[in-house]
This record gives structure tokens, C-alpha cells and sequence, in this order.
């Protein structure tokens, strides 16, 4: 087999989680990943597809999802077996800084010569203080499109030639940091693509199922993606992808978006190859009423069968749900009005009223949208503890008004592990009423080394504690949970479950915290040890069941007969089969 150029790593969010006494709480009960944040950024696929097309050769491998599977897992052994020319690790969100630091020091254990990248959104953020600070990296690719600047930096590392010359480089010579201009900002995404053949052909050739798995239950349940854009038109004032964060970091001043005819072929490609939902990753109305026309048209062309997930940052023009029926008759909705508050959600970045989210869900409801996931949000601008219970009770006259259908799932989850550096609040906490207990990436990486969740927190508000976000998470957790058991939404067995699992998780919380103020050194590490949680346990989210965020579908047994179809048939426009 040819040498490998680029093996992409990813790391779990804490490195060491499997050993350490560590209350992780719900900071991932909305999403398919759990607390370990297993799931590796989409960037991955595109990157792997892209650079493969350019005759590289690249792996990815889930460090975090391999870590999790099997608690006996050797990461040094795995690293020390891997040659390739050069290793990249995401440092996209910041949750992952603990992880992705971890893995730069065990690589240069191994592989001293060996050059190690990092990338993403914090690497991007934090690209001075890494080249400066952490000497195991060599270098931090900037900005939100990777593809190209990597394929240069890996010609340069595989064959020669000046490092000045890669565009979004940051790096050293000699002691010095190098920052390159950062003049690839692409103002489209048509020259990439998420493939899932790509995937699935990789795991043939490097024989390793969980090294590709996206996260803990994919191939259960396959959820897939494509997205419309890199980039955000929307100012969300805790966003590290917002549209002011972007432009600050990047020099992006409008999203980039992919061709509506592009991604119309990508959602046809992923139901040519699987059985699964389909999430849409980017508001469609986002580009315009135009777009999303193009869009529904051009999926018209073809039966669409596959459940189909559109997310809206705010409820679009009445009409729109009609058209989205007509075109992909299985369709499910998610938006995030963050707080029953108008003035909250406005606070925050989402300027709509609570008279226009009801009218976009009584439309999707007549409309027949299989399910409609509504998210609020802990943490936010002007919302104290008191309005996040009345958050609960806003969703009581929602269930109310729709629960009959049960399509209507509303979620509470906390703004955590931290506030993303570069956005508006980070940057400017005291105008926006936060507290910024942490600013340097070493300082959040300390963090991650804290006993549970709230000592992670990087924020407070004028309006709440580190406590009272803590708790009034768990409580208005308890509360939505109570209603969807009496709603049906979730059976009564499930909905007890969920009541348990809040109750252990706000005990723990408060035995953490008598020894944190009651004992130092080896005693409290000791007191810290016997109120260890084991890894299983990290698999189960606390205020909702992972069971509530998958959509419904069907045929998945067949989805093992269209892999391997994929695998052993299928070939790529410029990609090698496997062997």
C-alpha cells in the first residue's frame, strides 16, 4: 500500500477521561455525539475527498470514538504504529483543547520529525499563542476552508519548497512566528464536496469501522449531512461562526456559499448510497428566496424518499413549508428560538417574535413535517434563573397547541463547556452583561482538568451564577422531561429514566462541590476518585434521552446491503479503489 500523506486525528475533548473522576453533565445532550464530543467536524470528509482527488493519500482516524468503544484502547501504541508524512488534528471547537494538545505531545514522542497541523475555528482563533506556546506543533492551517492551503503545505512537506508562500500559514523559523497572509477565503464552496462513497471506500482500504464512524452509534443510526455554506449572515452574540466573528478572524464578510444545483446532486448522491436522514446542514433561506427555489426544483427531479432535515435560523415567508412538502414529502424542521423571552432572543441574535415562531409551527404542522425540533438555550443575555423555568412553561403551551401530533420536541441545553472565543460576548463581555473567567487557550485547557461541568464554565453573567446556570439547567431540564412523559412524546419508562438521571447528576454535582471547598491536595483527589463516573455512563445524556434526537425513517436494515455496494462497486470521479 502507498504511504500515507495525511493522517487526520481526532481527538476526544479530554484526553485523559477514561481515568479521571470527571461529572460532564448535559454539555452534549443535543447532539448525536456524547460529552467526549466524539463526533469529528465535517471538514474531515470534504478535506479527505479533496486531497485525495489531488493524489494524496489521507486517513482519518477517531481517536475519541476508539477511546470510547473499548476502555483498554492504547493511543500510544495506535500513534506509534501510523507513519504518515504529516499528522492533522482539529481544534475546531474549544472543548477539544485539553484533547488536541494531548495528541500533539504524544505524536512527537514517536515521530520527533514528523510535522504536526493544526485547524479549525480555535486553532484559527488562538493561532500565535499555539506556534508560541506549544512546541509539539508545527503548524495551524487558518480559516474555514482548509482544503487548499493543506494540499500546499503537504506539497511543500512532501516535496520541498518556501512556506511563505501557503496561504492562511501560521508557523516558525527558527524560534520566530510566521503568519502568512490569510488570502484564501473562497467565496464559494462548489470545488468541495462531502462524499460518503469517499468514506466508505476509505474504510475499506484501511480496514477500521470506528476510525471513520462520525460518532458513538453511527452505523445504527446514519445520520448524514451536506451543507449549503461555510460562514453565517446572522450575528449570534455567543456565536464563534458568526457573521462578526468571521469577518474579525477570517476576513469573511459574506458566507460562501455551495451552488443550490450542487447540493441538490449531494442529497441525491447520499440516498443513492444510504438509507438515513439527511440533515441539511445551513438555513436555505439564508442565500435567498431564490435559492432555496433552485433547490426544492432541482430535487423535484427525483423521488425523494430519505428524511430530509431543513434548519432555519429564523421562520421563513409563509409558503415556503407548502413548497418543501411537495418536494420531499418525509421533512423535519429544526430552529432554535434559544428563550421564550422576545427580549432574551433578541438579546442573544435571533430577531423574531414568539406570533412569528407559532406561525411557522402551525404552518409545519399543516403542512405534515414529521417531527419539529425546538431548542433553548442556559447562559443567555438578559435571562436569569426564574426565565428559564418560565421557559418550560412556555413549552407547556406549545405541547398544548401541537402536542396531539407528536411532532413537537422542544430541548433545554446550557451554553457550555464555554463562550467561543471570537465571538462578540468573548470579546466584549462587560457590554453584553458576562464575566470571562478564562481568556488564553491554556487557561481553558486548565479547565478541562476541573471535576465537572461548571468548573469548565468560562462565563458568568450579571444575571446568573456559574451555580444558578448549573442548576437552573438541571431544573428546567426536569421540567420539559415531565412534560413530554404527560405529553406522550416520550413513553412513561423513559421519562422516569431521564427524572433518575437528573436527580444523580444534581447530587453529584453537590458532593463535587463539598469536596472542592472542603478538602486540597491528595484528600480532595481521593474524595474526587471515589465519586468516579465510569465511561458508559458518559454515553447517556441527562436532561433528554439521545433516543428523542433521532428522526424517524425507515428501512435502515438495508443500509448494510447499499455499503457494501458502495464499497466493493462504486468508483469516484479521480479516486483510487480500495484495495
Amino acid at each position: 500500500m502507498a504511504k500515507v500523506d495525511l493522517v487526520l486525528l481526532h481527538p476526544p475533548a479530554i484526553y485523559d477521561f477514561r481515568r479521571r473522576p470527571i461529572k460532564l453533565g448535559p454539555i452534549s445532550d443535543v447532539i448525536p455525539s456524547t460529552p467526549i464530543f466524539e463526533m469529528y467536524p465535517v471538514g474531515f470528509a470534504s478535506i479527505s475527498e479533496y486531497l485525495e482527488r489531488k493524489g494524496l493519500r489521507v486517513r482519518i482516524v477517531n481517536v475519541a470514538l476508539k477511546m470510547l468503544k473499548k476502555e483498554g484502547f492504547d493511543v500510544e501504541r495506535l500513534i506509534a504504529s501510523l507513519h504518515p508524512r504529516a499528522f492533522g488534528i482539529d481544534l475546531h471547537w474549544m472543548p477539544h483543547c485539553h484533547g488536541s494538545l494531548a495528541l500533539t505531545t504524544i505524536i512527537k514522542k514517536y515521530h520527533p520529525d514528523t510535522p504536526v497541523i493544526l485547524g479549525g475555528f480555535s486553532a484559527t482563533y488562538f493561532h500565535e499563542e499555539i506556534i508560541k506556546g506549544y512546541p509539539h506543533v508545527d503548524y495551524v492551517v487558518r480559516g474555514d476552508s482548509a482544503e487548499e492551503p493543506l494540499l500546499q503545505l503537504m506539497k511543500v512537506i512532501r516535496g520541498g519548497g518556501d512556506l511563505s508562500e501557503v496561504p492562511n500559514l501560521t508557523w516558525r523559523d527558527n524560534g520566530e512566528v510566521i503568519v502568512n497572509p490569510l488570502t484564501h477565503v473562497p467565496s464559494d464552496l462548489n470545488g468541495v464536496v462531502i462524499d460518503y462513497a469517499h468514506i466508505m471506500r476509505q474504510v475499506a482500504r484501511y480496514r477500521d469501522l470506528t476510525g471513520y464512524a462520525p460518532f458513538t452509534n453511527w452505523f445504527l443510526y446514519p445520520l448524514t449531512a451536506v451543507f449549503t455554506c461555510r460562514g453565517c449572515s446572522y450575528n449570534c452574540k455567543t456565536c464563534g461562526a458568526s457573521r462578526w466573528a468571521l469577518t474579525m478572524m477570517e476576513g469573511r464578510g459574506r458566507p460562501a456559499y455551495r451552488d443550490p444545483v450542487l447540493l441538490a446532486k449531494d442529497i441525491i448522491t447520499v440516498q443513492r448510497h444510504l438509507n438515513a436522514p439527511i440533515f441539511i446542514i445551513g438555513d436555505i433561506m439564508q442565500p435567498g428566496h431564490d435559492y432555496a427555489g433552485v433547490l426544492l426544483r432541482e430535487l423535484r427531479r427525483t423521488k425523494i424518499k430519505n428524511h430530509i432535515v431543513y434548519e432555519f435560523f429564523r421562520p421563513p415567508k409563509r409558503g415556503l413549508l407548502e413548497e418543501i412538502a411537495r418536494t420531499t414529502p418525509n421533512f423535519n424542521i429544526q430552529i432554535s428560538p434559544e428563550s421564550h423571552d422576545n427580549e432574551v432572543r433578541s438579546a442573544f441574535g435571533r430577531p423574531y417574535s414568539n406570533d412569528e415562531l407559532e406561525d411557522f409551527l402551525d404552518e409545519a404542522v399543516k403542512t405534515g413535517a414529521k417531527r419539529i425540533d425546538l431548542f433553548f438555550m442556559v447562559g443567555l443575555p438578559k435571562q436569569d434563573y426564574d426565565s428559564v423555568l418560565e421557559t418550560a412553561s412556555y413549552c407547556r403551551h406549545l405541547l398544548e397547541r401541537y402536542g396531539t401530533k407528536r411532532t413537537l420536541f422542544p430541548f433545554v441545553s446550557p451554553l457550555a463547556p464555554f463562550l467561543d472565543p471570537g465571538s462578540m460576548v468573548f470579546e466584549e463581555p462587560e457590554r453584553f452583561g458576562y464575566h470571562l473567567l478564562f481568556r488564553t487557550l491554556e487557561e481553558h485547557r486548565q479547565a478541562l482538568e476541573g471535576p465537572s461541568w461548571k468548573y469548565f464554565l468560562n462565563y458568568e453573567t450579571q444575571w446568573m451564577s456559574r451555580d444558578e446556570i448549573v442548576y437552573s439547567t438541571y431544573e428546567g431540564g426536569r421540567r420539559l422531561n415531565a412534560l413530554k412523559g404527560e405529553f406522550g412524546i416520550i413513553d412513561q419508562e423513559m421519562a422516569k429514566s431521564i427524572e433518575e438521571r437528573i436527580s444523580r447528576a444534581v447530587d453529584m454535582m453537590k458532593r463535587i462541590d463539598v469536596i472542592m471547598d472542603a478538602m486540597e491536595g491528595e484528600q480532595r483527589e481521593e474524595g474526587l476518585r471515589k465519586l468516579g463516573v465510569h465511561v458508559r455512563e458518559m454515553e447517556k445524556a441527562i436532561v433528554c434521552d439521545k433516543k428523542e434526537l433521532e428522526w424517524p425513517t425507515h428501512f435502515f436494515r438495508m443500509n448494510v446491503f447499499k455499503i457494501l455496494h458502495t464499497i466493493l462497486f462504486h468508483r469516484g470521479p479521480n479516486i483510487m479503489r480500495a484495495p
